[in-house]
């Protein structure tokens, strides 16, 4: 998980909030002229539907491109969800390989950044051998892609996001890898995260940031077999008018649609409303959701600040919240008309820092995370009646917040 994202978020909209740290709080009335966009740009008219096949599906009115196909699943030696998997097979645990089966199995989006930089060839060169192996060892099937160039590693006044620099090495990672993806047929989720943290930078750098992410999609735009979703954040973040006036800017016409919860664990059904909203401001645009984290929802609670004034903030236990499962699994059939897919986007079993138990670097495989999510994994879109935190109610926090419980 991305550093920015997951603070401490304020209660709702009240007239007895005052003071509001606006970074984590754009639900608000109070918050709305902290943010740094361009000048409004119109929502997109939807047009007139577009003909079957269309891969890229970017009229609004085009049949979602993504039901019928066959995903590709990666079954490298190097791929630690298989590794894990093949172990316990192997040692004939087959409990735990039951549990694990439920994400190695399962296809998922593989994550392109910085880290691929080093390789032989760059970026350009990782995506060419990586989209020849998927066809070596599953023709026909189509790949799904993250890319992650962006940076995210603070979120405070004077962070810059790397500055001019950096942007100018990322628009150059942008080109090279379209050019790696050529004409492979793939699905594209777009820079996860930098759409909800634009408040993290630098004041000077926000819209900086946003014309980075139009670069990308000018450039990303035109390869010819690629169905592209931009990062949208999630319900539990931002404002959805935000969201959308940033998508317009960014270049969301000339693309599929935009991606929900990614790194978030909010229910399925809280993103399905937050994405038509989305959606009615940017002419009809479709989304993925990614259930990756979310079959038990988010571990939200109230930190009273004065409970005599009834001021208080809401805490969102952003890394790794305890007793989580796998959402819904990737299926393109969601029974929405908006909704494309749902989908692994988020990488179950990764580790996002050093709290409850997790292993450093992020980004490092954390195997008992990967059980926990196969273990508490559900198909729930939303809470059952009675469910608090995604279990009957008497669960205490501290059994979901670990040691990210704040009082």
């Amino acid at each position: 998980m991305l550093l920015a994202l997951l603070a401490s978020a304020p209660a709702p909209a009240s007239a007895q909030l005052p003071d509001i740290d606006c970074v984590f709080a754009p639900y608000l009335p109070e918050c709305e002229e902290e943010d740094e966009d361009p000048a409004p740009v119109a929502p997109v008219t939807p047009v007139a539907p577009a003909p079957q096949g269309d891969t890229r599906g970017v009229s609004p009115g085009a049949p979602n491109p993504l039901p019928g196909m066959s995903w590709y699943v990666d079954r490298s030696k190097w791929v630690p969800q298989w590794r894990q998997y093949r172990q316990y097979v192997r040692s004939g645990q087959d409990a735990k390989a039951a549990l694990a089966a439920k994400i190695a199995l399962q296809p998922q989006f593989r994550w392109f950044g910085r880290w691929n930089e080093s390789e032989k060839g760059g970026i350009a060169g990782v995506m060419s051998r990586y989209l020849e192996r998927v066809q070596e060892e599953q023709p026909g099937t189509v790949p799904q892609i993250v890319t992650l160039r962006h940076q995210g590693k603070a979120c405070n006044p004077r962070y810059t996001g790397g500055g001019a620099q950096e942007d100018a090495r990322t628009r150059e990672w942008f080109r090279d890898f379209a050019r790696g993806v050529g004409d492979a047929r793939v699905v594209i989720g777009f820079e996860p995260d930098s759409v909800g943290t634009i408040n993290c930078l630098a004041k000077s750098r926000r819209k900086a940031r946003l014309d980075l992410l139009r670069y990308g999609i000018d450039v990303l735009s035109q390869l010819p077999n690629a169905t592209i979703y931009i990062e949208g954040a999630a319900s539990d973040w931002t404002n959805p008018r935000v969201v959308a006036k940033r998508l317009r800017y960014i270049g969301v016409a000339k693309v599929r649609g935009f991606m929900l919860n990614v790194t978030h664990y909010d229910w399925t059904s809280k993103n399905l409303a937050y994405g038509r909203k989305i959606s009615r401001l940017v002419g009809g645009k479709h989304f993925i959701i990614s259930t990756s984290f979310n079959g038990r929802g988010a571990v939200h609670y109230r930190r009273w600040l004065n409970r005599k004034a009834f001021k208080w903030r809401r805490i969102t236990v952003w890394c790794h919240p305890l007793r989580r499962g796998l959402g819904i699994a990737p299926t393109a059939q969601t029974g929405d008309p908006l909704a494309d897919g749902f989908f692994y986007i988020g990488r179950p079993g990764y580790s996002g820092g050093d709290c409850n138990g997790g292993p450093l670097p992020i980004g490092s495989w954390y195997p008992d995370r990967a059980l926990m999510f196969a273990r508490y994994a559900t198909t729930w879109r939303g809470p059952p009646r009675g469910f608090r935190f995604g279990f009957p109610r008497g669960l205490s926090l501290r059994a979901v917040a670990g040691d990210q419980l704040q009082r």
